[in-house]
């Protein structure tokens, strides 16, 4: 067994008394990030259509990404 690398792997036990902080944390992180979506497809919606046009985007595009729900996130954050 000459010159054998070995690794080891440690795991931390998870402690459950920190859970509910975890679990309330990411969820007022995810109603931000929906927040944050809806706000960015409002100013989307109020861009002049020379500003989109200026992005490769449609009145149409603008249209289908305002039908899209909230909780549909495209970047799946």
């Amino acid at each position: 067994m000459k010159s054998q690398k070995g690794y080891v792997l440690v795991v931390k036990p998870v402690s459950r008394q920190f859970a509910p902080e975890r679990w309330w944390k990411a969820a007022v992180e995810q109603i931000a990030r929906w927040w944050k979506l809806h706000r960015e497809r409002v100013e989307l919606a109020t861009l002049s259509d020379d500003a989109l046009k200026d992005m490769g985007l449609s009145r149409a595009d603008v249209y289908e990404e305002m039908e899209r729900p909230f909780w549909d996130d495209p970047m799946k954050r």
